[in-house]
């Protein structure tokens, strides 16, 4: 079991982000609770662990690729995990979101916080290739339905970063007679229960 609910400055701790990047990350926190009254953008039983729950579910991502490649983040709602890595350092963030609403306030927060994000208001399919160096996606899509639409997107060397719940191995087995994947599991540093898988696809037809 997790402690209480995790402050900003326990989320500094763990994560050693800077006071500039704290405050960014407390402005995004804060807009996000403001549009929550109007939009659903996370489950409201999430908001009181905030930090833990999204903010540092999303961060400790940065541990396992590059902040300066390309990154491709599927679905990605209220902006967990790509808009905290973009305010984290990620230089070129894509973020996919076919909700125009959650689009608008995906703005909103990039242009309070100076993110440098692109944002595709449209279906994951839809979205050209981008030819990227990361791909994330969190409380998305079973981890076949992920490598399917990062497919386009991808080549031997690009690394899949999907947090997972205890459903990770299932999803693995489930896929194994159709990908040639190499594969790492980290435990999440948000939630002992979870998994964040580190994919690489060796060979896909």
């Amino acid at each position: 079991m997790t402690a209480g609910p995790l402050g900003r400055d326990g989320f500094a701790a763990l994560t050693g982000v800077s006071r500039e990047t704290l405050d960014r990350l407390t402005a995004y926190a804060a807009l996000l609770e403001k549009w929550q009254s109007t939009i659903n953008l996370v489950g409201a039983s999430t908001l009181p662990d905030l930090w833990r729950r999204h903010m540092l579910d999303s961060a400790q991502l940065a541990r396992h690729a590059p902040l300066n490649g390309r990154w491709l983040d599927l679905g990605s709602g209220a902006g967990f995990p790509g808009l905290v890595l973009a305010i984290l350092g990620a230089a070129d963030m894509h973020l996919v979101e076919s909700d125009a609403r959650k689009c608008s306030f995906l703005r909103e927060a990039a242009r309070l916080t100076g993110a440098h994000v692109t944002i595709w208001a449209k279906r994951i399919e839809a979205v050209p290739p981008l030819a990227v160096q990361v791909v994330t996606a969190r409380a998305l899509a079973p981890v076949e339905k992920l490598l399917a639409w990062a497919a386009p997107h991808r080549d031997a060397r690009t690394i899949h970063l999907f947090p997972k719940g205890r459903d990770a191995d299932a999803e693995l087995t489930a896929l194994a007679s159709r990908e040639t994947l190499a594969v790492e599991r980290h435990a999440s540093a948000s939630d002992p229960a979870a998994t964040i898988l580190v994919l690489r696809v060796k060979n896909h037809d």
